[in-house]
């Protein structure tokens, strides 16, 4: 409504001014068309010439002789057109006054517009002056212009309605969806055909949705993971516990117990330094460190302090190391070193080899860590950086695996803007490829 009412003035200035132009053309023209007719009717009568050219026209018209004395002023309602001296005088000498009569109120009104022409009769010289009487055209004109927006505003208000029951349904189901996803419902899924806006917030929300949903699968899993790891060491301290009290049990099955107890007591401490560890590196603060430092010199001392875990299954290893500096956090990387050839020695069978290579490309030190064991399924592939999961269940409880060593590489190599990629052909091995920037952010 504010829109039409300021359009509304906008429109009548704009076209009054229209008027007012196409007013003064056709008011010269007029003034002249009357000369012209008198010149061509070879009579004196100036008044009734004034009177006939007033009537027939609708304009109030004055004539002025040539000592600026006027002839009886005839037109609509017999009104005379009262001017200056100088106005006068300045048409009287030959000029065509456009402007308005001596105290017209409304300036810049059609109805204040007054034309002046000059015209000789027997050589002596007159002003002809004219003036429009639309005042009821302008009248008529507003009403139209009135009318046509009241009419412009119950249509466009028509359409308004229409439109917004179109956006107000689907931002009901939206506002319904998001109801539903607070309450902590994440099935919902709103239908949408529509490409807009709200087409894309729909999108958006859906996908949210399925995100969250995700998430609070995931966080189920978890919990449900550490509860088993931590139920499963706890059920043999509490069972090996009991068989302790027994006063009959020799020394022997005594030394076995205690030995079992400490192993699973152990089992549960790297449980939680892993749950804690992983934890703060998923914290967005977690402390990061980065200096120079030679990477082909911490790996061999890596794989040195792994010694005794190959060296018992007679595995032979294969290092293929250039001299390559990296910035980098050294304990985070120490600790990503640790996890992937402890796993590479657990999964490679006695006798087996173990590669590992390391370059640099571009702006990147590559390194390749390849194993000669069972390999990894292709469907589980995406699956081995998620906490507590692991392709081989059975030998992963057996050898006290947690599931957790790969998702603290992924984490720390992510810290370090860096890439890891796990390749495994249907042959057997596993080849884990590390990409990290030479240059890592401080």
């Amino acid at each position: 409504m504010l829109s039409l009412i300021l359009a509304f003035f906008l429109a009548t200035l704009l076209y009054k001014n229209q008027i007012t132009a196409l007013a003064e053309k056709q008011l010269i023209v007029s003034g002249k068309q009357i000369i012209q007719s008198y010149q061509q009717s070879q009579t004196d009568d100036l008044e009734g010439l004034a009177q006939d050219a007033g009537l027939l026209l609708n304009y109030r018209v004055q004539i002025y002789d040539d000592k600026g004395e006027a002839v009886r002023p005839q037109g609509v309602n017999n009104q005379k057109l009262i001017m200056t001296k100088d106005q006068i005088q300045f048409v009287l000498n030959g000029g065509v006054y456009r402007g308005e009569p001596h105290g017209t109120p409304n300036k810049g009104a059609p109805e204040g517009l007054i034309i002046g022409l000059p015209f000789k009769v027997n050589n002596s010289s007159y002003a002809l002056f004219i003036k429009p009487d639309i005042s009821e055209i302008t009248k008529q004109f507003g009403q139209l212009l009135r009318t046509v927006l009241i009419i412009v505003l119950i249509i466009g208000s028509l359409f308004i309605a229409i439109a917004a029951r179109y956006l107000v349904k689907p931002l009901r189901q939206l506002t319904e969806a998001t109801r539903k996803l607070a309450k902590g419902d994440f099935s919902v899924h709103v239908q949408s055909k529509r490409k807009d806006e709200i087409g894309i917030l729909t999108t958006s929300i859906n996908d949210m949705a399925q995100e969250l949903g995700r998430l609070d699968q995931m966080r189920q899993d978890f919990v449900a993971n550490v509860s088993h790891e931590i139920q499963s060491p706890l059920t043999s301290i509490k069972g090996f516990s009991k068989a302790l009290q027994n006063k009959a049990l020799d020394e022997v099955k005594r030394i076995h117990y205690l030995t079992i107890i400490e192993e699973e007591s152990e089992r549960l401490s790297r449980l939680s330094e892993n749950l804690l560890k992983l934890s703060s590196l998923q914290y967005e603060h977690h402390p990061f460190h980065p200096h120079y430092y030679r990477l082909d010199e911490q790996l061999r001392g890596v794989l040195i302090a792994c010694e005794p875990l190959w060296a018992s299954k007679q595995l032979q290893i294969d290092l293929e190391l250039g001299e390559v500096s990296i910035q980098g956090d050294e304990d985070q990387l120490n600790q990503v070193w640790l996890n992937l050839i402890h796993n590479s020695i657990k999964f490679t069978p006695d006798k087996g080899v173990i590669s590992i290579k390391l370059k640099a490309k571009s702006s990147n030190a590559i390194v390749t860590l390849t194993d000669s064991g069972m390999g990894i399924p292709a469907e589980e592939l995406d699956d081995i950086f998620k906490p507590f999961y692991k392709v081989d269940k059975a030998r992963s409880d057996s050898s006290g695996g947690s599931g957790l060593g790969l998702s603290i590489v992924k984490r720390i190599v992510d810290i370090h803007q860096g890439d890891i990629e796990v390749v495994s052909p249907p042959e057997g091995g596993t080849s884990i490829i590390l990409k990290l920037p030479l240059e890592g952010k401080m």
